[in-house]
């Protein structure tokens, strides 16, 4: 009882603070941009863009952030999952928000606007009523709506028309893939998973505006930005002057790694079974297995959800779904004479998708060539077998 008391006074004292805030503001009062380099998690990887509000005069310093999620939510990881996951706005004081960014090694830059009292409290007013119980929560979407791409929303909603981007700095517009890929590196389970659950859709030139879901955009964006065609930005300054850490893991960790010990395997068993004309039904069991579950994965987050990314994923033509079907018939000594027709329908998908590759319809993994020799190896090696067992029955 004690503790739901204080809470509730808390979201009084919260909501108070609020209404003081955009009935008096005083000519002292600042708004700034923040902007969050990346951190070594996969959700820091792509940093974090927050608005801060200073009034010395009423002592208030704080800042709105949005892309708030609730780890504490008895759905969370179904919800994430299936792209139905609610996010939230969020307001705590600066001190909080610089000492978690000092703790996580990531540096923080600030970019005060050139905005007169009257939109600093328009801007105020607009993230206090996003911060009330019934407006707080969004569907949050990493494309197109996420903590940075609320940023130009909140500005565009309450500054006016005379708000305008310039978009002439961007040398060279990316796809959503080459974007995202900017902090990836390559060689990580993170690039390699991300490559494999997002599809052909974040394959398309993204739009100048489209390019600010990620927070370093919105912060370049700002310094070409004029508000009643003079420089939002009045001046800039870094806050945590932290430089950015490049993680790598042990090559032993990284997919690279992995992948190769099975290319190896694939190689060696296979070389093997043409020696002595037999098959391993394990491996056989493995591969169908392994990628048949990854196919249903594919198709789950294709269909099964409501995350835009994820859509049109031809991974699913090398990951196919029925091959996990497949799998428990490929340890079973009599095999189906049209087992043939089917591989060699699964070795066409597999060309099937370098085609799709080189005309760039859906960039994958590089590291995916990998997979593909694998497959293509075993696959050509299964059609020369059973095609051999066929012919000494005749």
């Amino acid at each position: 009882m004690f503790r739901k008391t204080i809470l509730f006074l808390i979201f009084l004292f919260t909501v108070f603070l609020g209404h003081t805030q955009n009935a008096q503001l005083s000519p002292l009062s600042k708004i700034s941009l923040l902007t969050v380099g990346t951190g070594e998690d996969l959700a820091a990887k792509f940093g974090h863009s927050a608005i801060r509000l200073q009034d010395p005069t009423l002592g208030i310093d704080e800042v709105y952030g949005y892309g708030t999620y609730d780890f504490e939510d008895p759905n969370f990881y179904l919800n994430f999952t299936r792209g139905k996951l609610s996010y939230t706005i969020s307001r705590i004081p600066f001190k909080y928000f610089e000492y978690s960014y000092k703790q996580e090694k990531r540096w923080v830059r600030e970019q005060v606007l050139d905005v007169n009292l009257e939109q600093r409290k328009s801007i105020v007013t607009f993230l206090e009523h996003n911060l009330l119980p019934e407006n707080k929560k969004y569907k949050y979407d990493f494309l197109f709506d996420n903590c940075a791409t609320r940023i130009p929303m909140v500005f565009e909603k309450t500054l006016g028309s005379t708000f305008d981007f310039d978009y002439n700095y961007l040398e060279d517009q990316l796809t959503f893939r080459q974007l995202i890929r900017l902090k990836l590196n390559p060689n990580s389970w993170s690039n390699f998973g991300i490559d494999l659950a997002l599809g052909s859709v974040i394959d398309r030139e993204a739009t100048p505006y489209e390019h600010l879901f990620l927070p370093i955009y919105v912060y370049e964006q700002m310094k070409h930005t004029t508000l009643a065609e003079k420089p939002i930005v009045k001046t800039e300054s870094v806050i945590l002057d932290i430089p950015e850490q490049e993680f790598r893991s042990p090559i032993f960790l990284t997919p690279l790694f992995w992948l190769s010990i099975v290319l190896v395997l694939v190689c060696y068993i296979t070389y093997t079974d043409y020696k002595n004309l037999r098959r391993n039904k394990w491996l056989d069991f493995g591969l169908f297995a392994i990628t048949g579950l990854a196919g249903i994965l594919i198709l789950f987050l294709w269909f099964g959800t409501d995350h835009l990314a994820t859509k049109g994923n031809f991974n699913s033509l090398w990951a196919f779904a029925p091959n996990i079907i497949l799998a428990f018939m490929m340890i079973k000594k009599q095999i189906p004479s049209w087992i043939i027709t089917y591989i060699i329908f699964l070795t066409i998908l597999l060309g099937i998708t370098c085609i799709l590759w080189m005309f760039k319809i859906q960039v994958f993994s590089i590291l995916l060539i990998i997979v593909l020799l694998a497959l293509a190896i075993r696959y050509l090696y299964l059609i020369y077998y059973f095609k051999s067992k066929q012919l000494a029955k005749k």
